[in-house]
């Protein structure tokens, strides 16, 4: 059943031109994952189909008596209202009977009133919704239902929004990045909430668990046209790849054809016969195609960074607490070179107050934070970039100087660090305050970066970065030579880029746990019920096997094996471009020498690395 028909809508702000002539039917069913890189129209796209935005040209089309949510970035609340207010001023008529129902609970003297609400409660049978709607306010930590909008902090507000719209059973969801403002075990409980119900879902959202665990269809929107995938996550990265082999082979036929072409255009007579219009009609269009090109760049980051010391940083005995809240209670760490550290834990346990205490933003209670004297902090906060009115994006980069130093003694132009971030000469000279969210916060990761720092701290660097500019930056954070601490929500990234976690349990206490998020996942899943964090149908049936393995590792152990898996993904792309190499016999002389020695030393290393890998992995099953 057709639920929306999207029909030939563009979208242009001034003379730049989103898309045009974009058609898609959104089905009963589908949970489709929309993707797009950050600033070519991808909110602006779902706000059309959404109701929120005119289109310049074209038609959305609803089926009659559809009920559609749309949950926002920036939720839009009326401030005045509580949360429990808010709740049932929705036109569910099932949360009316329950709001009846629960006031005559609280008047308990007039039992005609009562009499009158048990009997609709039972007429419509709203006693399982009644249980699933406290089931939600719980899980989404909303249970202070007399506190009002005005109150809530950035994440509350989404997590009441997100209750209102998922309490309101629309047949039709729209969500715009829903994971944001999420601590991790909210994150995974929704997964697995929408994997289950019978939503018809379009989303935007960065996270790739949550498009490979709840999506049937990926849809992304590219140079201004839309390619569908019908599968999850991973089904759409095997089958993009071989769309874009299959347009680079047409787009070189199209090449050849247009040089043979080319010559008959050149050598044609000036007396056009009805066959020869056609043709050099034709032509043109020949042209176009072999004229087509990929707008694929990716941000390249070479930025150079400090020389590192042999003191990092330590903390000694450091507690914090804010009135009876305690955050950390005699923490104790000593960084090392090159550590890789994920923090995690549930909104509100101290991780930002943690990084901004490294930082010297906050002073501890008790206890003491050295730092050491080479040590250069990269902060990526959760502010983003302080926008001042008419300034432009050449020129936030020019505060750090013209001229930005690299790696072996090369330098580059403010402008071209910025074409490297993925801002062309046209946009460097745009207003900051008309980037999109997501262009905002690549600007200001580069800003971060030019300081050449040698320990980056990252507070939730994911979000709203497009998947494109994601895998990038987590290419760029495995070859960082410097210390990182990065608290983030995004699972697949964590996973990527982190050897151990400091896991913020509550009142103050953190524990130290040797391997990634999935690692942790399958540790505390074996752990007493109790205990556990929010565990999913795929974490189990995928990991189960994997249980009680990489404890048996010692912590150095663990730091090992990560390390070496890192390592052999690197070994073998550097084996497969030498590879490469040769197969384009293009080497001579000494040239062949040198890359055959190369490539032998490359086989050599990857032979010694799968052995130690072995050896920890059998030690992990025994």
């Amino acid at each position: 059943m057709n639920y929306v028909s999207v029909e030939n809508v563009a979208k242009s702000f001034g003379e730049r031109i989103l898309f045009k002539n974009i058609s898609f039917g959104i089905n009963e069913g589908q949970k489709i994952g929309f993707v797009a890189k950050n600033g070519t129209g991808k909110t602006s796209l779902l706000n059309i189909i959404a109701g929120d935005e005119d289109p310049d040209e074209g038609l959305v089309v609803y089926r009659k008596n559809l009920k559609v949510a749309f949950l926002p970035q920036e939720p839009n609340l009326d401030p005045n209202l509580t949360i429990e207010q808010t709740i049932f001023a929705s036109d569910n008529e099932t949360l009316q009977v329950i709001n009846t129902y629960e006031k005559a609970l609280q008047n308990p003297d007039d039992a005609e009133a009562y009499q009158k609400a048990f009997e609709q409660m039972d007429a419509i049978n709203a006693w399982d919704f009644e249980t699933q709607y406290k089931q939600i306010l719980f899980k989404l930590k909303l249970d202070n239902l007399n506190k009002k909008v005005s109150e809530l902090s950035g994440g509350q507000k989404k997590r009441l929004a997100l209750a209102n719209i998922l309490l309101s059973k629309p047949n039709l969801l729209y969500l715009d990045e829903p994971t944001n403002h999420l601590d991790l075990e909210m994150i995974e409980w929704l997964e697995e909430y929408f994997a289950k119900e019978n939503f018809t879902l379009f989303m935007v959202t960065h996270d790739r668990y949550f498009l490979e665990n709840v999506c049937n269809e990926i849809v992304e929107l590219e140079n201004g046209k839309l390619y569908s995938y019908k599968g999850n996550y991973a089904y759409y990265l095997d089958n993009k790849e071989a769309r874009v082999a299959n347009e680079q082979i047409a787009t070189d036929k199209a090449k050849q054809l247009y040089k043979k072409e080319l010559d008959w255009m050149r050598r044609q007579p000036k007396a056009r016969t009805t066959k020869s219009k056609s043709r050099i009609d034709d032509f043109y269009e020949i042209k176009e195609r072999a004229h087509k090109r990929r707008n694929d760049h990716e941000v390249q980051l070479e930025i150079n960074m400090e020389r590192m010391g042999s003191k990092i940083l330590e903390l000694h005995k450091v507690s914090k607490s804010f009135d009876d809240l305690v955050l950390l209670d005699k923490f104790e760490y000593v960084f090392k070179k090159g550590e890789r550290i994920g923090v995690i834990g549930k909104n509100g346990t101290g991780k930002s107050t943690f990084l901004n205490m490294i930082t010297g933003a906050i002073t501890p209670d008790h206890g003491k934070i050295i730092i050491g004297d080479t040590i250069k902090f990269g902060y990526y906060t959760q502010r983003g970039i302080n926008i001042k009115e008419g300034q432009k994006v050449i020129d936030v980069i020019r505060e750090f100087g013209d001229y930005i130093p690299l790696k072996k003694g090369r330098q580059i132009s403010a402008q071209q660090l910025l074409e490297r971030f993925l801002f062309d000469r046209k946009k460097q000279y745009d207003f900051v305050e008309k980037l999109s969210g997501g262009e905002r916060k690549r600007l200001y990761l580069c800003t971060v970066l030019i300081q050449n720092p040698n320990f980056l701290i990252l507070d939730e660097p994911t979000n709203d970065l497009d998947i494109v500019t994601l895998n990038v930056l987590e290419n760029f954070l495995l070859d960082f030579p410097g210390c990182l601490l990065v608290v983030s929500h995004d699972r697949y990234f964590m996973d990527k880029i982190v050897d151990h976690l400091f896991v913020f349990t509550g009142d103050g206490a953190i524990q130290d746990f040797p391997g990634n998020y999935t690692d942790y996942r399958i540790y505390a899943d074996s752990k007493e019920p109790e205990k556990k964090i929010s565990e999913t149908p795929e974490t189990k049936g995928k990991n189960s096997w994997k249980k009680e393995t990489k404890v048996a590792l010692s912590y150095n152990e663990q730091k090992e094996f990560n390390r070496i898996e890192r390592d052999l993904k690197k070994l073998e792309l550097q084996k497969k471009e030498i590879e490469s190499i040769f197969a384009e016999g293009k080497l001579e002389g000494d040239q062949i020498n040198d890359e055959s020695l190369k490539l032998q030393k490359i086989i050599d290393q990857i032979e010694e690395n799968e052995m130690r890998w072995l050896e920890l992995s059998e030690k992990m099953e025994g």
